[in-house]
């Protein structure tokens, strides 16, 4: 039987992979799992329950309510927000857990069900192993334990989490942002309001777009997958930067006064540098993955910042973070997590501290961001291939060791198997594009040949 959760909770094509029934199913067990504790405590157990602008997200919404009130949780429905929203108002509000409905930067066709624990923290895989195993249990006949009368779980729309949430993140902030001129791209999703908002109350002169949310345009040519759009509109605007954020506002990416983009791994090196000057960087250490660019962890190293990467995801990294104790981490996609302010990536509040930064600083975001040098870096997926053996194979080994000899310490290679598909990703790193390529097809000649 396939694991109904992934790398990010619950994703499928709605009402075709991800049904009302599932997701009534799933909030019902995540209840038992997630609530048990406080009902054992004597309390009415609580959950905070948020979404994206999709249309899919407005029936499995209800199912997901529906779920939670049958098992007698009681519900606070706070409406279209962005997932560090929902977390940290399941935090802020002392709820035993929080669900949101979202598939991220995915198309709008797609969605998914995030569940979030106690503290607004996200779930470990035993967790998430112990609300699928119950899930089973009962979709295959056995029965729910209901309560009945006065035990059932009561819904309340909480309208005040957008304003609770705006002033969390105004409240951190180390600086106002009066002087900057900003482009906020809202992907037409979860952030379409709330960080057009949180950027104008901080100061700063807001040009938004990607802000007209129909419930089918998520992430339609717009956010962090689609940047075209703002890199155009803070050079027709004079705007001293842009930020962009994907269908749930967990990730942000920005732009330059020149149009040129400015990646996670960028952001992360210029507010682990403001960090450090405010005695914030923790360990003098921040916390990356295997695909952190080459550039990211020589800049750093030249600094006198350490840099300890993990297995990709944000979980990974914030995993890490809470094992080290450390203050930053996040990835090149703009997954970025500041774990004295938040318990996952935020992306609003990354961009408000990105400009609160250029902005106490005086300098712009290019020079800021010239802290590191990218390096070119090529991706290959090679497919249809047994990725089990990439570890394994001695041509694949020998074929890795040559290439790391020829592209010495100015270049890096890694190969990793998929975790969703039967193909291994071959990235090659080195300060030339053409040799990069010609090094990465190499690799993948080899991988395909030995584990084809």
């Amino acid at each position: 039987m396939a694991r109904l959760f992934g790398t990010d909770g619950v994703r499928g094509v709605a009402n075709a992979d991800l049904t009302a029934e599932l997701a009534l199913g799933l909030s019902v067990a995540a209840a038992h799992v997630l609530a048990r504790t406080g009902a054992e405590n004597g309390h009415r157990p609580k959950a905070v329950v948020g979404r994206d602008p999709r249309a899919s997200g407005e029936f499995l919404e209800a199912a997901v309510v529906a779920g939670l009130a049958s098992a007698g949780v009681d519900v606070l429905r706070v409406g279209v927000l962005p997932t560090p929203a929902v977390a940290y108002l399941t935090g802020a509000l002392g709820a035993d857990l929080g669900v949101m409905l979202s598939a991220s930067h995915n198309a709008m066709p797609d969605n998914g069900i995030k569940f979030i624990a106690r503290g607004g923290h996200k779930l470990s895989d035993a967790l998430e192993d112990s609300i699928e195993e119950l899930y089973h249990k009962h979709a295959h006949g056995e029965a729910w334990t209901r309560p009945t009368g006065g035990g059932v779980g009561r819904v309340i729309d909480y309208d005040e989490g957008f304003d609770k949430y705006v002033a969390h993140l105004l409240g951190v902030l180390p600086n106002r942002l009066d002087g900057l001129k900003i482009v906020v791209d809202g992907a037409h999703g979860a952030a379409a309001r709330v960080s057009p908002e949180a950027f104008a109350v901080a100061g700063a002169e807001i040009i938004s777009i990607g802000d007209d949310p129909t419930g089918l345009n998520i992430n339609d040519g717009y956010g962090s997958t689609h940047l075209e759009k703002l890199k155009a509109a803070v050079v027709a605007h004079g705007a001293d930067l842009g930020v962009a954020h994907d269908g749930d506002a967990d990730r942000c990416l920005a732009v330059d006064a020149s149009g040129n983009e400015v990646d996670g791994d960028q952001i992360l090196a210029v507010l682990a540098l403001g960090m450090r000057e405010a005695g914030k960087l923790r360990e003098n250490t921040v916390v990356g993955t295997v695909m952190s660019n080459l550039g990211f962890k020589l800049a750093l190293e030249r600094e006198g910042v350490s840099l300890v990467q993990t297995a990709v995801g944000d979980r990974y990294v914030l995993e890490e973070m809470k094992r080290g104790g450390f203050a930053l981490g996040g990835e090149q996609s703009g997954h970025v997590i500041v774990l004295d302010h938040a318990t996952t990536g935020d992306g609003t509040l990354t961009g408000l501290l990105l400009a609160a930064r250029v902005a106490a600083t005086g300098r712009s975001l290019a020079d800021l961001a010239s802290v590191m040098e990218r390096l070119p870096q090529v991706l290959v997926n090679v497919p249809d291939v047994d990725k089990s053996r990439v570890d394994s194979s001695p041509e694949v080994r020998v074929a890795v060791a040559d290439a790391e000899a020829e592209l010495g310490s100015a270049g890096r290679v890694l190969l990793r198997p998929s975790g969703t598909e039967p193909l291994v990703r071959v990235m090659v790193e080195a300060a030339d594009i053409d040799h990069a390529r010609s090094v990465a097809g190499r690799l993948a000649d080899v991988v395909k040949s030995a584990l084809g």
